[in-house]
């Protein structure tokens, strides 16, 4: 029998698995998952997917459930579902290839560009390969489709629903030539889609042979390392002490305005599961920091996979025993065509955040000071088209209960690399001037809070500078009496700019992004003398 082009009595058996055989299966799909990304990163064109590796990669079943995933962007990941759900509804058939990028069907913002391909080794579809991969530009109002000024979807951006990018195996050469015709970079679009498009191929060749090797055990691998990761999830959350934990924070402004944003929430622990409400949280703005459910989802999923067993394979069956809601109309739930760029970027930032605090309360020995809460991200580019530059810029990991915090590294839903400095000056007319950790930015305590980072960017033609950044006024909270972290700073040739601004600049000006530190944790008294020592040798802090 078919159903929607994909066959829905693929599995034929119903025997239990081994253990040994599962975790052999396990470990095979997963290593197609990475593998996928190898192909994506090595064989795309642009330094954001190419260097900074800000793309992730992931297999589904026939029934669009995750079923391996790489380790990569977890504000991607935990949002990949959605858009495997709108592309079920499209009747997939072998061959057949999506392209999707709308926030309100499964996407996070304009620039997550998702391909979804059926996996039909035998002519039969048994599953879907996606890539997901941020593209540094997919047109709008301003140069890399991160206006911080928006107040409107269409000002952000080419917006795709899900379409067949390829249809039973042939190209749709006109909606190809139809994107490339609202960006900026055609060629660079063009070449890092054929990277993506050649990742989910290796995962049907790839899946092909397993199903060779393994007949109809595949499939029925598909189902169990799902159930497995689910009862470890559970298992885990039913050790944790039920109740209801709050907290609450703000963002600082939303492009438009400068007026606090409340965000609010309660998760409830209830055995062997956790609901995650946002009740409370303020109206969807005019600006662009709303942020799809699919994004707040993701921000939770996260947050739940980092305070139980790392080992738990990474699948839907994490995500099984966790709900997460908010009222429509709202920051987490916007109605269209509410602006949503920075929402995936920044307000997923600050949804970790608070639900960490809210977990702090019941499991304080899991869970670290706060981190700088932000991307910090910058974006510059000329409306010619000749370039577009895309950096999110590391910044301090908030002490943990027995260490210190990690200094300049990438905080909570990004996961990626900094573009080298060789590969920055090669590609871009951009030439650095500094790239250093701050001093003292870490907030004391027992536990050090974690470094932010110094980068100084000079821009050597006329171009425009966007800027998308938080905690530039609330710092990273310490706990338990440790020091908050310092907050960050925005510089246009030594002059304060706002958190969120766009910036036409002349060749020479210099940009520098000063990110957060994370904050301490534990009273600084209690401070061990020979850490100060290490300390003012490393040149992390002084008295």
């Amino acid at each position: 029998m078919e159903t929607n082009g994909v066959d829905a009595n693929v599995s034929s058996t119903d025997d239990e698995i081994d253990p040994a055989t599962l975790e052999i299966l396990r470990n095979q799909l997963e290593s197609i998952a990475e593998e996928m990304g190898h192909v994506l990163i090595t064989g795309s064109y642009s330094p954001n997917i190419k260097e900074r590796q800000d793309c992730s990669t992931a297999l589904f079943d026939v029934e669009g459930k995750m079923i391996a995933q790489a380790e990569h962007i977890p504000v991607h990941l935990g949002a990949m579902p959605d858009a495997v759900d709108v592309v079920m509804d499209k009747d997939p058939k072998p061959g057949d290839v999506f392209i999707v990028n709308d926030p309100f069907e499964g996407g996070t913002h304009l620039p997550d560009i998702t391909l979804v391909s059926t996996i039909a080794p035998e002519d039969d579809v048994i599953g879907f390969a996606v890539s997901r991969a941020h593209h540094a530009d997919i047109g709008g109002s301003s140069p890399g489709s991160m206006p911080p000024g928006a107040q409107e979807i269409y000002e952000e951006g080419l917006r795709l629903p899900a379409v067949r990018l390829v249809d039973g195996g042939e190209q749709n050469d006109e909606v190809l030539e139809m994107i490339l015709a609202n960006v900026r970079t055609p060629d660079e679009r063009r070449a890092d889609l054929r990277a993506q498009r050649a990742a989910n191929d290796r995962a049907e060749e790839r899946l092909g042979d397993l199903l060779d090797e393994h007949g109809s055990l595949l499939l029925d691998a598909f189902d169990a390392v799902v159930d497995y990761s689910r009862e470890r999830v559970e298992s885990e959350l039913a050790d944790l002490p039920d109740g209801e934990y709050r907290a609450r924070d703000v963002l600082e402004g939303d492009g438009v305005t400068d007026s606090d944003i409340h965000l609010e929430t309660t998760v409830t622990i209830d055995n062997s599961s956790i609901t995650v409400d946002f009740s409370g949280t303020a109206e969807q703005v005019d600006g662009n920091l709303n942020a799809p459910l699919s994004v707040a989802k993701s921000a939770v999923y996260f947050v739940v996979r980092a305070v139980t067993d790392p080992e738990i394979p990474s699948n839907h069956g994490c995500y099984e025993p966790v709900t997460v809601s908010a009222p429509t109309g709202t920051l987490l739930n916007p109605s269209p065509p509410a602006a949503v760029v920075g929402g995936n970027v920044e307000t997923s930032q600050r949804v970790t955040d608070i639900t960490l605090e809210a977990l702090a309360e019941a499991i304080p020995e899991r869970v670290p000071a706060g981190g700088q809460g932000t991307m910090n991200n910058l974006i510059i580019g000329d409306r010619t088209g000749e370039f577009t530059y895309y950096e999110t810029i590391g910044g301090g990991f908030g002490a943990r209960p027995g260490k210190d915090g990690m200094d300049g590294v990438q905080v909570g839903m990004t996961n990626t690399l900094n573009t080298p400095i060789e590969a920055m000056e090669t590609e871009y007319p951009l030439r650095l001037e500094r790239y250093a950790l701050r001093e003292s930015s870490g907030g004391d305590g027992r536990y050090r809070g974690g470094l932010g980072l110094e980068r100084s960017v000079t821009v050597e033609t006329d171009a425009t500078v966007s800027l998308l950044t938080e905690r530039r006024r609330t710092a990273p909270a310490g706990v338990n009496g440790g020091e908050d972290g310092a907050t960050g700073e925005n510089l246009v040739d030594g002059e304060r700019v706002p958190s969120k601004a766009s910036v036409d600049v002349s060749a020479g000006t210099t940009v520098t992004i000063l990110t957060p530190g994370g904050g301490g944790h534990g009273e600084p008294d209690d401070r061990s003398q020979e850490a100060r020592e290490q300390d003012r040798m490393d040149e992390k802090m002084t008295e």
